[in-house]
């Protein structure tokens, strides 16, 4: 039996076959959202913006994506991961799609975040000991306060300085049970 299909010798260069390397697959908004863990409406977004070309429609109107998008949206996901802006990724893009490699712009996209994200940790380590601070001192039976400009409890008084059953707020008390101030 001869096999006459588009994959056997018979047919020359230049036949079109099925094969994956020479035809990109096809994808709806919904299928390619899916493969990268995006949403539909994210990928409309990055046409909207410019960030994703706006891609040829099938005879019915729907969005047909190559594997061109796909590595396109994956490398937009690996930036933002990275922290980067969609204004930075725009920049990294625009690099990108004239063929040339766009990591000395990324190296500044990334040394800029790296900083901030320095700060922030020094930030919250910072909020971190307050925290601990303040969890030790309500242990040990203070109300220590979150700023030095209010107190936990309206009354504003310390528990060192209010009798264990008195409360120093009076009929309008607005300190809630728990909060440690023993006026509850």
């Amino acid at each position: 039996m001869l096999d006459l299909g588009v994959d056997s010798k018979v047919y020359g260069r230049g036949v079109p076959t099925t094969s994956p390397s020479r035809y990109p697959s096809r994808y709806t908004v919904s299928q390619l959202a899916a493969a990268v863990g995006s949403s539909p409406d994210t990928l409309r977004y990055y046409e909207r913006i410019g960030l994703l070309p706006e891609p040829p429609r099938t005879p019915g109107g729907y969005r047909s994506y190559d594997d061109d998008a796909r590595e396109r949206l994956v490398f937009i996901r690996g930036a933002q991961r990275l922290g980067l802006t969609l204004s930075d990724v725009r920049d990294l893009l625009a690099v990108r799609d004239t063929g040339a490699c766009p990591c000395e712009p990324a190296e500044e996209h990334l040394a800029r975040r790296l900083t901030e994200v320095d700060a922030e940790i020094t930030r919250l380590a910072a909020l971190r000991d307050q925290m601990r601070a303040m969890l030790d001192g309500i242990a040990a039976g203070a109300c220590p306060s979150p700023d030095p400009e209010t107190t936990w409890c309206a009354c504003g008084k310390e528990v060192s300085e209010m009798a264990e059953d008195d409360c120093a707020c009076g009929p309008d008390c607005q300190c809630t049970p728990g909060c440690g101030c023993g006026c509850r």
